[in-house]
């Protein structure tokens, strides 16, 4: 009988101990919504932006060609031309 009252209180130590260890939770915060925001008239409408031109100027197609001639050299192990 001593030895079933000796195995009990050490049980119940052990599980006290386990539920002290345990990672305790806080309540989530409440969550606060902002007011909700005035109603304002919409702004008016933006002109249209001009259209972009269909193709690139001459430079911009010349520094496109050097840079294209560059990228194939490297790819080569070349040398790019200047």
């Amino acid at each position: 009988m001593k030895k079933s009252s000796s195995v009990l209180i050490a049980s119940l130590i052990a599980a006290a101990a386990l539920v002290a260890c345990g990672t305790k939770e806080d309540a989530a915060p409440a969550v606060v919504t902002p007011p909700p925001a005035p109603v304002t008239e919409p702004a008016p409408a933006a002109p249209p932006a001009a259209a972009p031109a269909s193709a690139p100027s001459a430079a911009a197609s010349s520094a496109l060609d050097a840079a294209n001639a560059a990228t194939e050299a490297a790819k080569k192990g070349e040398a790019p031309k200047q």
